[in-house]
């Protein structure tokens, strides 16, 4: 049964073509096959957790756009701030400094919970690849300079750029644009579900954290400046490790000397059911980056932030010895007073704890899916879900895109927009994804597993 909803206002048939067409002449639309481009959703409004297209169809949004978008659609506060930072100064290069970019870096620390010197830029790619310099430099200052490698995992993504690719872990992602960014290895990640070391819940020994210790000594600790992850891989697949893990790379990477980088990215600005995803783990990293949630999107941001004992060493007066970086937008005035904002009306809102709320609720909800024959596995992380798709339980067979195509398309007929992993591994692109803005009612989330259980079914019988 279609459950989507109609808006009042919307475009001619023939005013929506001319849009597609001139969509089709000028846009180039990201992370789309071309046949998939020609006929895309095209959004004209937003209204908390909903869009609206041309049509007037509205759609319940449970991506939050790319994993963003936490306060919701056209949140009138958060235009105001940034309406009023235009008027007083909309931008001003961050080799100097304005006040926005001062009160939201002590607004981070708190949130953070530590002592960190914040680094501005425009996106979670360019945050990663500063803290790849950072990270190098730092030791190269502090008398190390042969440290330089980085280890990531598996199925994780860091970015688009050269460097931050190099430390994805999705070989599609990959493919026409090696050779990347050297320095960059990888280790299996902690996928309990399909697990790389052949264990079970049972005979589990956390050899998914102590493959860290063997690289590191297989590398050569003298050569290893880094390890990077997420609190949780969120795009490659939803794969959420075993609540000791990430205390145990910590204390890995102390015994070698190893800085540890959060990528919060995604995980990070409550999304977890915490302020940042790795405070779950009772871990603090060195770095920590972030971006998406830190303005809920409305506009580019991210930022970097180090541990304050690490920035001693970038005091020194010598030629060198400052970070010669620059981001032209990077901490663009008008962004940071919105971020401010938004930390601020999550804070009023108590938006940190009610999503811890709702991930529990939309796990108990969730776990009706279990037995569902094209349901292997089922993850969650906060307000995160992941729902891995098998064709058979028994081998765990990963579902065709087809079948994951078809369970995407069921639940848009119903206006719910789910989201899956894409060009991660091949033929394994087979996770559907739920992450929906912290604003959602309890209500709205029961309609996004209620569509989610008619889908399944509907596409099990075709």
């Amino acid at each position: 049964m279609n459950q989507m909803h109609r808006e009042a206002e919307r475009v001619s048939k023939e005013e929506r073509q001319a849009w597609i067409e001139k969509d089709r002449q000028y846009v180039w639309h990201h992370m789309l096959p071309y046949a998939a481009s020609q006929n895309p959703l095209i959004i004209t409004k937003g209204d908390g957790a909903w869009v609206i297209d041309l049509e007037g169809n509205r759609y319940l949004d449970a991506m939050s756009g790319l994993w963003c978008v936490n306060l919701g659609y056209s949140n009138r506060e958060l235009a105001q701030a940034a309406y009023e930072q235009l008027l007083q100064i909309p931008y001003y290069p961050m080799t100097q400094s304005h006040l926005p970019a001062i009160q939201l870096s002590e607004k981070l620390n708190e949130w953070l919970e530590g002592d960190y010197r914040i680094f501005f830029s425009n996106s979670g790619s360019e945050a990663n690849e500063t803290a790849f310099k950072i990270v190098r430099q730092y030791h190269a200052q502090n008398g190390e300079p042969t440290r330089w490698k980085f280890i990531s995992r598996y199925r994780a993504y860091h970015g688009n750029s050269l460097g931050a690719l190099a430390a994805t872990g999705q070989a599609v992602r990959k493919q026409h644009y090696e050779p990347l960014a050297p320095g960059f290895v990888h280790v299996p990640p902690p996928y309990c579900y399909r697990c790389p070391f052949g264990k079970s819940r049972d005979t589990c020994e956390i050899e998914c954290a102590s493959i860290f210790e063997q690289v590191i000594q297989w590398e050569g600790p003298d050569t290893v400046a880094g390890v990077i992850m997420e609190p949780a891989i969120t795009g490659g697949g939803v794969i959420v490790p075993p609540p000791e893990y990430m205390q145990q790379v910590r204390e890995i990477c102390d015994r070698y000397g190893v800085l540890l980088i959060a990528d919060e990215v995604i995980c990070g600005f409550g999304r977890s059911g915490k302020s940042f995803g790795h405070q779950n783990f009772a871990v603090k990293p060195d770095v920590v980056t972030m971006a998406k949630g830190i303005t809920s999107a409305y506009l580019p941001l991210s930022a970097t932030a180090v541990r304050a004992d690490l920035f001693n060493a970038f005091k020194d007066e010598h030629a060198y010895a400052h970070f010669r970086h620059v981001n032209t937008f990077g901490g663009n005035a008008t962004a940071c007073a919105l971020s401010l904002r938004t930390l601020e009306l999550m804070e009023e809102m108590e938006l940190v704890a009610r999503c811890e709320e709702l991930g529990q609720r939309m796990q108990e909800r969730m776990m009706s899916l279990v037995d569902h024959p094209l349901v292997g596995d089922l993850r969650f992380f906060g307000l995160i879900a992941g729902v891995e798709l098998v064709s058979d339980k028994e081998t765990k067979t990963p579902a065709s895109p087809e079948i994951v195509g078809r369970i995407l398309a069921a639940c848009k007929s119903r206006g719910v927009l789910i989201g899956k992993n894409s060009d991660t591994v091949p033929g394994q692109n087979n996770v559907l994804t739920l992450a929906p803005p912290l604003i959602i009612t309890d209500e709205e989330l029961d309609l996004i597993v209620r569509v989610l259980q008619e889908a399944l079914q509907e596409v099990h019988f075709i």
